[in-house]
């Protein structure tokens, strides 16, 4: 199949976890309590990845766990109706669809209060797994919210070893969401229990402090994080880009100025666009022009994702990535 439009079309990337309603305040800059009214979002990191490279042209399907309710089949139908393949998702008949209530400081930043008590997403097994649908995967995606918990910690740690096994690149990105942990020293040592199988990682800017421990973001604290196995290691920097490292080479790209509104999924984005790019050339990860050409093209993804509320809503398609990279930064 021929690339049509910036991203691949041909290797299957597999994102697993979690996929729940966001409610986003209708005023921005307001707490909870405050808030006038909520706009029902769909969200979760893994999901949005996965409609973030179908968006823009790429094959992806999602596994994950979803409420037998109004909410998980509407989740459900959000996904196939944005080409992304639902054949990996489960329904809990005893267990809710999550919800988060998100709110939006003045300056676009989020504060989250989460509903899972436990929810749907918690409870996958290891035994509803589907592996076909691992085993086919060239790229597999995922978090860390599924390993606060069992049995949904056990599912995910099969996941990874199935996708491996089957010679797939392992994509982890943290996404940090403290109120979710028991603790901060659980949520750390949690999230570098898995470290060393990633092949690439992706850590915000907060998040590499987090988990150094140091009170500022530099090549060598980020470089603290390396493993052997690691190929490529990111730092997103929010609307100043990223920093990325290799085993061969390191460099910053910059990002692009946009009225930020919201900046939920842009992360999200940002790793959906980077996966679609590198999913059927890996060799990319060792050539820094190329590297930094997708990084460009990634950082500009997730600069348009803050400019709409909510996640999925505002993940970008092609020919809007390719009107902001060709506009003056």
């Amino acid at each position: 199949m021929a690339v049509t439009n910036g991203s691949s079309t041909n290797g299957l990337i597999v994102s697993f976890g979690e996929m729940l309603i966001d409610f986003v305040p209708t005023a921005s800059g307001v707490s909870l309590a405050e808030a006038p009214g909520f706009l029902k979002a769909p969200g979760g990191a893994p999901a949005n990845v996965a409609i973030a490279v179908a968006r823009l042209g790429g094959k992806s399907a999602f596994i994950g766990k979803l409420g037998d309710d109004e909410f998980g089949r509407m989740l459900a139908g959000i996904l196939t109706e944005n080409g992304v393949s639902a054949d990996g998702v489960n329904f809990d008949k005893g267990a809710r669809t999550a919800l988060a209530f998100v709110t939006l400081r003045a300056d676009g930043e989020r504060e989250f209060m989460f509903y899972r008590n436990p929810s749907a997403d918690m409870l996958l097994t290891p035994d509803e797994l589907n592996l076909e649908l691992i085993r086919s995967a060239k790229v597999f995606h995922y978090g860390s919210i599924s390993l606060i918990v069992e049995p949904c910690r056990s599912a995910h740690l099969k996941a990874m070893e199935v996708a491996k096994e089957a010679g797939a690149l392992l994509s982890y990105d943290p996404n940090l969401r403290l109120p979710l942990w028991p603790s901060a020293e659980y949520a750390k040592e949690q999230i570098m229990s898995i470290w060393e199988k990633a092949d690439v990682i992706k850590v915000s800017d907060e998040e590499l402090v987090f988990l150094t421990g140091s009170s500022k973001v530099d090549d060598e604290d980020a470089m603290s994080l390396w493993h052997d196995k690691l190929k490529l290691l990111l730092v997103t920097l929010g609307a100043k880009g990223c920093r990325y490292y290799t085993k061969h080479f390191r460099g910053t790209v910059g990002g692009y100025h946009v009225e930020t509104v919201d900046t939920t999924g842009a992360g999200d984005s940002f790793v959906g666009a980077l996966l679609g790019k590198i999913v059927d050339d890996h060799s990319i990860l060792e050539d820094e022009a190329r590297l930094k050409a997708v990084l460009e093209y990634a950082c500009a993804c997730g600069a348009i994702t803050t400019t709409k509320k909510g996640a999925i809503p505002a993940l970008p398609t092609h020919s809007q990535v390719a009107a902001l990279l060709d506009a003056p930064k």
